[in-house]
């Protein structure tokens, strides 16, 4: 039997290709989809990525990209770049220029051939998020007029910043006629930590589905069998074909290929005699130039393989005809490519040391040679480390280290660096090469690691710098020490100060600069985070008195804003907004500082209750966040800042539209860690304490190590947390966490301390009879203390009655603070609640028409503040008071039983419409992972095994 080299029809994927083509469908129809295409090593999704692609309309675009397997020196953002050129190619320079608009200059980064011939492309204002969003824009832009499939596949070989690239543009509005098809292997997967972490993050999105390619039956592998073979009267074992294939469609066709050159009777025995099988047939001369190609990857261009290549064009050409005949290499346009990735591993394989060496210094001088908008200084990187030219692959990282950290693929460029630091000692007169010292090079590379999210790694490197240097040069000393202490900060370890405190002593005596400018500065602002507001004061008034000396307007702005919202959080309210409304005259020229003003500036006037002026100024800080590009970072905080207003206004609709954006955007954790409490106080307000309890044991890690170093997020932790135990009924545990604000050693924050109090109140009362007498009169009397030494701040006496009313729990003590709270600058949901709880008050006391007068009052505010869980509690009384039940009361009781939430009643109806989870998440703007989460617990909440057997439970209350 032999088989033939045309391509045989696609076997066994059926399904799968349809499943592609309603994807495709709703992309043309208006909809954003991902598809995540997974399987074993040939099992055959290249394969149907063709299929598909060939059989689009000739009106959608299909742009390509392939990650390549070079480990850490992978080109940063190499498929991406070759989806771009794709795009380029199918529209034109002038349609991807109009398409990108105001973008179009960062795109230079990625295709440097589109910026003009002048100039030579380089890092923009926006960083990562704003070359991110020009990537994003175009795709949109392009979209818009033509449907477009981004094909990526191989995505188990993805560089990080490929990675991070992708897990942006899985957020792409979803209405974006974008279908992004990504491939990646299976077993690979679970041995690369990076795609394992990354795959579960992008699953969040609702737009994405999931297809695994499974081996071919024993019915479908004949059939494949079948279409292969040219001979069909030639006998072969298939059971033992079968076997030896394991059913993977390239193992079969391979192993059919073996008859043509072996004993039909004998198939290979090991998974490299397959692979080689048909290198091994062909003759020295082909073997050679394939040698040649697998040291350049899995595919070469034509004019590179020539230029590399020691034989004749005429002779090269028909040693590359006979390997496409053979049917190892496929011509794809201008380069040539190993039918699979596993068969050039195998090839590459056969290189003896010598040709190694020549083969991959050949291709490194030959790229090297080019102009740095056709190559990779990574690729140049890889290729003179694999031919052991240890002195040029030193010079070459250090080249593709600047050349990442350009274009923001820190986790390339921190690669190439820490190669650079290991060659060190390997090359002659490295310094001179290099152009830096030793410690130089481990600080830079340090700080790279940090922007790669590799604090942990980049403090030890900074370390190692600090240890090998002297402060024979202050100012390089003090900015390690500086380094160090923003390392620390990002993985919320304590030492920031010390070490910001010890730059200052190198400093010392030095003539004055920006650099201790900055670092009084950077110093005050720990301290201020650390709420030893009084410690930062004295240390602002150094940092504007150094910045002012050397003129640097920025540096003053900071040192004005941080002495501002110091001296208002110890309450000298008038002279801190004058400092901080200072800081935003001398910041008008420079965008960083302005930012840093608009965050301090929106939240101290949401710690005021000027909830309105602190949305429009966070709106401002948004606007100059996204014109910069920084979205993901900066304009993480203007969210936040605009969330908490919104949702103490009542306005909850419109801060959960906020939520799920800036929720979607996976910031960094320093970035989230409101947004995550944010989300949790929404969840509370409307009710869906269940959900919020699951969230809260997800986050708790993150948010614990944040909240070390920052004494804002710990208090607002402390109150969101406690606000989440006591609604699940774990009031102890709540007590414990709040508690710690009633401490001796506790550093005053008033704004953020009184909510923390009210919550420590509610939880007390509830565990109060589990604890000694002698110590509830010294907590109770504690109360009291703490209140009056915070009672001259604006919203101490609201937040007081609230606490009195806590702790007295009686009508006149909830009648009073309900008249307390019902003030504008207090967080609208706390009337409704006040209310209720004098409703309840009222009905112990048997008094129930008071109670019921009261209820309609509370009922009223809490609708208009979507206060879905003092709803609850309002429902919960009026049945106790037995007024007769309405039949959604019926099955809110039921529901109640069951222990369902709001949010799982609409989720249960939902899926008794026989919505799926994707489709629920659609419906309630949630992510299908919180879908998933909300199903999961109505399934265990009514003991029911499956959806069907819920709604059938359900439909059996209804009687």
């Amino acid at each position: 039997m032999t088989t033939s080299a045309a391509r045989a029809d696609i076997v066994g994927r059926e399904i799968e290709l349809e499943a592609l083509g309603r994807a495709l469908d709703d992309v043309i129809a208006g909809a954003f989809r991902i598809v995540v295409l997974s399987g074993e090593a040939g099992i055959g999704k290249s394969r149907l990525v063709d299929e598909f692609s060939d059989a689009a309309p000739s009106a959608v675009r299909v742009v390509r990209g392939q990650c390549v397997d070079l480990d850490r020196d992978a080109p940063p953002y190499g498929p991406i770049v070759s989806v771009l050129r794709g795009l380029v190619a199918e529209l034109g320079v002038d349609e991807i220029r109009q398409a990108s608009g105001s973008a179009f200059g960062s795109l230079g980064l990625l295709l440097p051939e589109l910026a003009p011939s002048d100039e030579q492309p380089r890092a923009t204002a926006g960083g990562v998020a704003g070359l991110f969003d020009s990537v994003a824009t175009l795709l949109g832009t392009v979209s818009s007029r033509h449907p477009v499939v981004m094909i990526v596949e191989d995505v188990q070989w993805a560089d990080p910043a490929t990675l991070e690239l992708l897990r942006f543009l899985a957020r792409l509005d979803r209405h974006s006629r974008v279908l992004m098809l990504l491939t990646f292997r299976t077993e690979d997967a679970s041995a690369r930590s990076a795609l394992r972490a990354w795959l579960p993050e992008l699953d969040r999105s609702r737009a994405v589905e999931r297809i695994e390619l499974t081996r071919l039956t024993r019915r479908q592998a004949r059939v494949l069998v079948r279409q292969l073979s040219v001979d069909r009267r030639a006998s072969i074992d298939f059971a033992l074909l079968y076997e030896r294939s394991d059913g993977i469609p390239f193992f079969i066709e391979e192993l059919l290929s073996w008859q043509q050159t072996h004993d039909a009777d004998r198939l290979p025995d090991t998974l490299r005699d397959i692979l080689l099988a048909r290198y091994d047939a062909v003759g020295d001369e082909t073997q050679q130039v394939l040698r040649l190609l697998a040291s350049g990857g899995v595919g070469v261009e034509h004019e590179l393989l020539l230029a590399v290549s020691s034989i004749d064009e005429e002779p090269l050409e028909a040693a590359l005809r006979d390997a496409v005949r053979a049917h190892i290499l496929v011509v794809d346009a201008t380069s040539y490519r190993f039918r699979h990735a596993l068969v050039r591993d195998a090839v590459h394989e056969q290189l003896l040391p010598g040709e190694r060496m020549r083969y991959h210094s050949r291709y490194a001088e030959e790229l090297g040679s080019r102009a740095a908008s056709h190559t990779d200084a990574s690729e140049i990187a890889y290729h003179w480390m694999a031919a052991h030219n240890l002195p040029q692959a030193f010079a070459s990282a250090l080249a593709a280290m600047d050349a990442a950290r350009g274009s923001y693929a820190f986790a390339i460029a921190a690669s190439m660096g820490e190669r650079a630091i290991d060659l060190w000692q390997h090359v002659p007169d490295a310094e001179t090469v290099a152009g830096r010292t030793l410690p130089q090079l481990m600080a830079q590379t340090a700080y790279i690691l940090r922007n790669a999210g590799r604090s942990d790694r980049a403090i030890s490197l900074i370390d190692e710098a600090i240890a090998s240097s002297s402060t024979s040069d202050p100012e390089f000393f003090a900015r390690m020490l500086r380094d160090k202490a923003s390392f620390l900060a990002n993985i919320g370890r304590e030492g920031s100060i010390e070490h910001l405190r010890r730059a200052l002593e190198v400093l010392e005596g030095q003539p004055r600069s920006v650099l201790r400018a900055n670092v009084l500065g950077e110093l005050a602002a720990r301290l201020m985070l650390a709420a030893r507001f009084s410690d930062a004061i004295p240390v602002a008034d150094s940092a504007y008195a150094e910045a002012e000396s050397v003129g640097s307007r920025a540096r003053m702005s900071v040192a004005a804003n941080i002495r501002g919202m110091s001296a208002l959080s110890v309450g000298d309210i008038d002279s801190g907004l004058a400092d901080l409304e200072h800081a935003g005259e001398l910041a008008e020229d420079d965008d960083s500082a302005m930012m840093r003003f608009c965050v301090n500036y929106s939240d101290a006037l949401a710690m005021l209750g000027r909830f309105d002026r602190a949305i429009e100024v966070a709106g401002a800080g948004a606007a100059r966040a996204t014109a910069r590009g920084v979205e993901r970072t900066s304009g993480i905080m203007f969210a936040s800042n605009t969330i908490g207003p919104l949702l103490s206004l009542g306005r909850v609709a419109e801060a959960d539209e906020l939520l799920d954006r800036a929720l979607e955007l996976d910031a960094p954790i320093g970035f989230s860690s409101d947004i995550r409490l944010l989300k949790l106080r929404s969840l509370v307000l409307h009710g869906d304490a269940v959900l919020a309890e699951t969230l809260l044991e997800e986050w708790a890690p993150g948010l614990e190590q944040q909240s070390r170093i920052d004494a804002r997020l710990e208090r607002t932790w402390a109150a969101i947390a406690g606000e989440v135990l006591v609604e699940r009924g774990r009031p102890l545990e709540a007590w414990q966490r709040c508690r710690t604000v009633l401490d001796d050693g506790h550093l005053d924050f008033a704004a953020l301390d009184l909510p923390v109090l009210a919550v420590a109140a509610r939880a007390f009362t509830s565990v109060e009879g589990r604890l000694p007498a002698d110590d509830v009169v010294v907590i109770r009397r504690r109360f009291e203390d703490v209140l009056f030494g915070m009672s001259e701040w604006p919203t101490a006496p609201q937040y007081a009655s609230v606490v009195q009313a806590e702790l007295e729990d009686s009508t006149a003590a909830w009648r009073r603070a309900a008249d307390s709270v019902s003030s504008s600058h207090m967080p609208s949901h706390l009337e409704p609640y006040a209310l209720a709880r004098l409703a309840e008050a009222l009905a112990r006391q048997a008094d129930q028409q008071s109670a019921l007068q009261v209820v309609v009052d509370a009922r009223r505010r809490a609708d208009e503040t979507s206060s879905g869980f003092v709803l609850l509690r309002l429902d919960a009384l009026e049945r106790r008071l037995g007024r007769p039940a309405t039949r959604d009361e019926v099955k809110g009781a039921a529901d109640e039983a069951a222990g369902l939430t709001a949010r799982e009643r609409q989720v249960l109806d939902l899926i008794a419409e026989g919505l799926s989870n994707r489709q629920i998440s659609e419906r309630l703007f949630i992510s299908a992972k919180t879908a998933s989460v909300h199903v999961s617990n109505i399934l265990r909440k009514l003991g029911a095994a499956s959806r069907t057997e819920a709604v059938f439970l359900d439909r059996s209350h209804d009687g």
